[in-house]
């Protein structure tokens, strides 16, 4: 499956999961946002950490998407 199908089909699973964590503001970045994605990318995702987010919080949302 393309990273940017994925992306659409999970949109709101990905909101919830940044929404557990001390992280705010998932932007996309890469093939997928500029539609150059194929089935074996990946999907490239950037947070910003609010103050006091940890390594864990930041492993714990990788483990999550």
């Amino acid at each position: 499956m393309k990273p940017s199908l994925a992306l659409t089909q999970n949109r709101d699973a990905i909101r919830e999961a940044v929404s557990r964590f001390p992280t705010r503001n998932p932007r996309v970045f890469g093939s997928a946002l500029h539609g150059t994605d194929h089935e074996g990318s990946d999907l490239d995702l950037l947070v910003d950490a609010m103050p006091g987010a940890t390594l864990f919080d930041l492993g714990g949302l990788q483990v999550d998407l």
